[in-house]
């Protein structure tokens, strides 16, 4: 094995024993604790497909050190010198360590796989016939009707790893399946490869929309990850195993110390091996680890965390205006109204239907002036019309795609023919982009939002409902090297048309069904065609926490179901659900009855408007979340393990989760139940339960008592939660309730939390630095509000006019207020019996220091 040493890593040199191929192999250790391990081949017939626009910016790299070298093994380290890497020569294998403690194996089994391309002139000199050369299907695949036919023959790259002391994995999404992934090895792999599922089946490791190849791995003392930087169809088995580790302590004869392994195989048909290990070594790290490489969770503007009423489809102008006013009418905030493929002109995107929608200017102006917003839909593929000026232009300007002969590629969906945009090329992402201008949209206005649909991409008559894999992308890529990225480049495009439509000031909304790996970036995603069951509402939440662990964190699932009709209690059900989910949007196909939260009874309205009202209520909360995401990828919703590593109890918990750190949710998801079990983690925690404010110990499961209208959510002790007074209408309406502080003590009597605030739309906090960051510490009976970035110009008028304080056994003085050189005393009722402080009456500014004295 030769090998050589630069700044930015170490190259080696492998040849493979059977068929002499020679491969480049590259380590490489970012500066934040991140190994880089990439292989291609080193004679190369033409270059291989390398992912592009999913890493930001360039990494940075350590210098590698030798720190001993022996004839078949060289150890390097870099950094303060913790971590070590060992290479082992014959048979290839690399390990490694931190602080001695093993961690991860490459190539364990030697089961490294890479299959080089061939040069097509020279098969027919190596093959009898063309029968012998396909008879495995390796330069051409037949699948029903459908014909693949690979250029340079098979390509597929593969790796094994084994992960030391670990039994708990997670992530590589999109699968309707577990939160802790599954064991493999005696049944079907989890596949990533981006399909268009229509109800799809439950409890399955089968592709859905998007994909994101990040496997967690977690145990009490570590987490780490391992990223696969491919976009092809790719394959991942796991296996739960033991190892025997010997203990030079123990004395001859006696036994050795069994521990856990998880091994992992990664397999993709095409590409490079590009492969990242996150070695965290805590959850927090390994976030930010990810994020680092494929980008922080973008910020939302406000109004896209509120409450989304969508339908296939809302008939006309009048029936949007009907709607809006029957959300006014039952008192239910709401902030966004949706029009599917129907609102447009024969499916032609970027038009309107002239007699459902002949002044969709003027329906977004009524929107507008109650604070509200419309989104439609944008699809990739474009109608076959040669009197449709966008069709004309995209064919003239090259934006198709094209099949393997070189012409326009041809595919069946909602316009009936139609071709589809080439979003891997610059020059088309440009082009669609523009036609989201004021000027060229036709009836948009900057009230206009758009969602990204059938772009895996969907394709009714093709393989799988796809593109075959042999149609050509620009630079004469095939299909099967990018296909995993093709709605990842959609919703870049859609992205930067928003972005450009307002001059780079505002910041876009978009939903988009297909993503991958960087799509945090761009905004939000959902989990595609659910149905109308129990079952469904159940695996919307591990799903969503999947999503959550991979950098996707503005994430939700249709409530309600997108199929079928959900009886009252499950729609009230999906609507408490959702209202505690990151993305919230009730959605329906057109086959399905109305269901508009007012069309089953006072019972039910009453409940899905509580439900909404509280949503709107902690929106200060989910805020500030979604700030912490975009600056250090803290996942807003996050499995119970994220917040509790040492406590192997939550580590398969997935029916409830956390809302950031303090508040621990319990959806309801199971019909006609009078009682649901909670596990209330953490020897040392305190929970108070936010309907009764009745506090428990943690480590211990509770029952609790439900009828329809309960929606179980425990603040943790030690938290503060800002919330609104009141809701209104719709976001805007809540700058104009003040802000209540609900103080949760912890054993010590302490507390801590976090308000971010800024103007909610623009970006103008990070270029201007209009934000505000604010701190609640309560210690030793003092609650003091501080800044907590002295970087921040934002000035809000916003007020503290409440602070409820939990968990208090006794008020010795009267409370005081403390602002400035002054003191003043304060309005406050004591109920002695649930330990509840209400100071009320304040009226705090909320830029400006105070401090609470109890």
């Amino acid at each position: 094995m030769k090998s050589y040493f630069t700044d930015g890593g170490a190259s080696l040199e492998l040849c493979e024993r059977d068929s002499q191929d020679r491969l480049s192999l590259q380590i490489r250790a970012t500066q934040n604790g991140t190994i880089r391990v990439s292989i291609d081949e080193l004679q190369l017939v033409k270059p291989r497909y390398q992912v592009s626009d999913v890493l930001v910016g360039e990494l940075r790299y350590e210098p590698l050190r030798v720190e001993w070298k022996k004839e078949d093994c060289v150890c390097l380290t870099w950094g303060l010198g913790q971590y070590q890497l060992l290479a082992f020569f014959s048979p290839f294998k690399l390990e490694i360590s931190c602080a001695g403690e093993e961690i991860v194996t490459l190539n364990p089994g030697n089961k490294l796989c890479f299959e080089t391309l061939q040069d097509p002139a020279s098969r027919s000199s190596s093959n009898s016939s063309e029968g012998d050369e396909n008879c495995c299907g390796l330069w051409k695949e037949t699948f029903r009707q459908f014909e693949d036919i690979k250029a340079n023959g098979p390509s597929s790259v593969g790796l094994d790893l084994s992960l030391h002391g670990f039994n708990h994995t997670y992530g590589v999404p999109e699968h309707a399946d577990t939160l802790l992934l599954k064991d493999t090895s005696v049944s079907e792999a989890y596949r990533l490869y981006n399909l268009d599922v229509f109800g799809y089946e439950i409890n399955s490791r089968l592709g859905l929309y998007g994909s994101v190849p990040l496997l967690l791995a977690h145990k009490p003392e570590r987490t780490a990850g391992v990223f696969w930087l491919n976009s092809s169809e790719t394959l991942v088995d796991v296996k739960y195993n033991t190892e025997q580790n010997e203990d030079e302590d123990e004395p001859p004869g006696k036994k050795s110390r069994i521990s856990p392994r998880t091994d992992v195989r990664w397999i993709s048909e095409s590409g490079t091996i590009d492969c990242f290990i996150l070695l965290g070594p805590t959850p927090a790290q390994v976030f930010s680890q990810y994020a680092q490489l494929t980008g922080y969770q973008a910020l939302p503007p406000l109004f896209s965390l509120g409450n989304h009423q969508c339908r296939w489809n809302y008939e006309d102008e009048a029936d949007v205006k009907a709607v809006d006013a029957g959300f006014d009418l039952h008192g239910i905030p709401y902030d966004v109204i949706w029009l599917d493929i129907e609102h447009t002109d024969g499916k032609r995107y970027f038009t309107w239907d002239s007699k459902r929608f002949p002044n969709p200017a003027e329906l977004q102006h009524h929107l507008m002036k109650k604070k509200r917003k419309l989104v439609v839909i944008s699809d990739p593929h474009i109608k076959m019309d040669p009197d449709w000026s966008i069709y004309c232009e995209a064919k003239k300007g090259g934006h198709f795609v094209k099949n393997r002969e070189g012409f326009d590629f041809e595919g069946t969906c909602w316009p009936g023919e139609s071709c589809y945009l080439d979003f891997s090329s610059s020059k088309t992402r440009l082009w669609y982009a523009r036609q989201f201008s004021l000027s060229k949209y036709e009836g948009s206005t900057e009230s206009l939002f758009v969602w990204n649909d059938m772009n895996e991409p969907s394709v009714f008559n093709g393989p799988e409902q796809t593109m075959p894999k042999d149609a050509l992308h620009h630079g004469g890529w095939e299909h099967r090297e990018l296909h995993n990225l093709y709605g990842f480049y959609q919703h870049m495009a859609t992205f930067e048309g928003l972005l450009t439509r307002s001059g780079g000031t505002e910041r876009p909304f978009i939903l988009t069904r297909s993503f991958f790996a960087g799509s945090q970036r761009l905004g939000a995603i959902w989990t595609g065609d659910n149905v109308a069951t129990w079952e469904y509402l159940k695996i919307s939440i591990p799903m969503l926490l999947s999503l959550s662990l991979t950098g996707i964190q503005f994430c939700g699932a249709d409530v309600g179901g997108f199929v079928q009709d959900p009886d009252p209690e499950l729609l009230v059900r999906w609507y408490q659900a959702g209202a505690l989910q990151p993305f919230f949007r009730a959605h329906s196909a057109k086959m399905t009855k109305r269901r508009e939260p007012w069309l089953f009874g006072e019972e039910v309205t009453s409940a899905i408007r509580s439900a909404v009202q509280d949503r709107y209520c902690l929106l200060p909360y989910w805020y500030t979340l979604f700030h912490q995401a975009h600056t250090a990828a803290l996942p807003p919703i996050r499995p119970l393990w994220v917040e509790f590593p040492k406590d192997t109890s939550t580590f398969a918990v997935e029916n409830q989760y956390m809302i950031g750190g303090a508040l621990l949710v319990c959806p309801v998801t199971d019909p006609g139940v009078t009682e649901v079990k909670v596990l209330l983690p953490g020897s040392n925690e305190l929970w108070y339960d936010t309907n009764t404010s009745e506090v428990h110990k943690g480590a211990r499961s509770l029952d609790v008592p439900v009828t329809l209208t309960t929606v179980l959510v425990f603040q943790r002790g030690g938290t503060v939660v800002p919330r609104r007074t009141a809701c209104g209408s719709c976001t805007a309406d809540l700058q104009h309730y003040t802000i209540t502080l609900t103080v949760a003590l912890d054993i010590k009597g302490k507390a801590d939390g976090f308000l971010y605030l800024d103007d909610g739309h623009s970006f103008n906090y990070r270029d201007q630095m209009q934000f505000c960051l604010r701190r609640f510490s309560m210690q030793a009976g003092r609650l003091v509000n501080s800044c907590a970035n002295d970087k921040g110009l934002f000035v809000s008028d916003d007020k503290v006019e409440t602070v409820v304080i939990l968990g208090l056994k006794s008020v010795k003085r009267k409370p005081k207020l403390k602002s400035g050189a002054k003191r003043t005393s304060v309005m406050f009722e004591f109920d002695k019996k649930r330990g509840v402080l209400t100071l009320s009456g304040l009226e705090l500014e909320i830029c400006k220091d105070w401090e609470i004295i109890i």
